[in-house]
């Protein structure tokens, strides 16, 4: 570890102007808490991907219907629009966004080739209880088969590495600051 990286990881990590990070994972697994955490860390601006999907998406899976790629592929681009936007912008963008397969991750890397992704992964069973507590979220625990099923872990030649949720989400947010810095 380089004195400058062991110095970054102590303090805090120095942001570099234009990072673009997509947290990842199935529903429950703490995007939205450790993506805006790791936005204040790296002084960039988080983007709840949930809020981009097209109001029949929500209303597909509030019924406790999976969505299928169609359904997924407009939300996807929209997605890599706003990481495209930030990187001619050369600003730090953080959105959340399950990024379930290879192929979602392709669509977001076609309009922000640099971007980078922090999957987060944790068992079954937290995953599940944690969504089962959270208050008024569109998104069922009946989906996470779904979604588990779907999952399709990083590649080797992909820009990203995974974190286990069983860490508190400011110290998820710590360690993938200080890999995005490395």
């Amino acid at each position: 570890m380089s004195a400058v990286m062991g110095e970054a990881a102590g303090q805090g990590t120095t942001p570099v102007p234009g990072d673009r990070v997509v947290v990842m994972g199935v529903s429950g697994c703490g995007k939205s808490t450790v993506g805006a955490l790791l936005a204040t860390e790296l002084d960039g601006t988080f983007v709840d991907g949930d809020a981009l999907h097209p109001q029949a998406n929500i209303e597909k899976m509030s019924a406790g219907i999976a969505l299928d790629d169609e359904d997924r592929e407009p939300w996807l681009r929209q997605i890599g629009v706003q990481l495209g936007q930030a990187a001619a912008a050369g600003r730090t963008l953080v959105i959340g966004c399950s990024a379930l397969k290879r192929s979602y991750r392709d669509l977001i890397r076609a309009a922000a080739p640099d971007t980078r992704f922090v999957h987060l992964h944790g068992t079954e069973e937290l995953l599940r209880e944690r969504m089962q507590v959270r208050p008024g979220h569109f998104m069922p625990a009946s989906l996470l088969d779904s979604q588990l099923a779907t999952l399709e872990k990083l590649a080797p030649d992909e820009a990203g590495r995974m974190f286990d949720i069983a860490d508190s989400p400011a110290q998820l947010a710590s360690d993938a600051a200080a890999w995005l810095g490395s």
